[in-house]
C-alpha cells in the first residue's frame, strides 16, 4: 500500500537514509528539517503516516507530535530517535505516538512497525 509519508528531522543523513528505506518500500516521501517546516508541509499535504526525530532545532520533537494530534487525532506518528531513556519512550507513548524505533533506523524494522501503523495499530514493546 503506497503512501504518503513525512520525515521530520534536522539530519539530512538520517533524513536521507530513512527517504531511500522508505522510497524503496514503496511510498511517497516528503521531507522536511523542523517542526515548523512538518506543521506546515502536512496542513498543505495531508500526509498518511509523520516520521519524527525528537531533538530537533526550534521546537521539540514531542512538542510537535502534541501540535499533530491537535491538527488530527488519528494521524499515525513514527517517532525516530537516538534517545533510549524509558522517559522518553513513555512521554512519547503519552503524547499519541504510534511507535518508538531506536536509531540507526533498519529497512526491516521501518517495514514492520509501517505495516502495523498502516493497519491502524500501534507498536509499542
Amino acid at each position: 500500500m503506497k503512501s504518503k509519508i513525512l520525515i521530520v528531522d534536522d539530519s539530512g543523513l538520517a533524513r536521507r537514509l530513512i527517504r531511500k528505506i522508505l522510497e524503496e518500500l514503496g511510498h511517497e516521501v516528503e521531507e522536511v528539517s523542523d517542526g515548523a517546516q512538518a506543521l506546515e508541509r502536512y496542513v498543505l499535504n495531508h500526509h498518511d503516516v509523520i516520521v519524527l526525530d525528537l531533538l530537533m532545532h526550534g521546537m521539540y520533537g514531542v512538542e510537535v507530535l502534541r501540535k499533530f494530534k491537535e491538527l488530527n487525532p488519528d494521524l499515525p506518528v513514527i517517532v525516530a530517535t537516538a534517545d533510549i531513556q524509558r522517559t522518553t519512550r513513555e512521554q512519547v507513548r503519552e503524547a499519541g505516538a504510534v511507535a518508538l524505533l531506536n536509531k540507526p533506523v533498519t529497512k526491516e524494522q521501518l517495514a514492520e512497525v509501517l505495516s502495523v501503523v498502516l493497519a491502524g495499530g500501534t507498536v509499542w514493546n
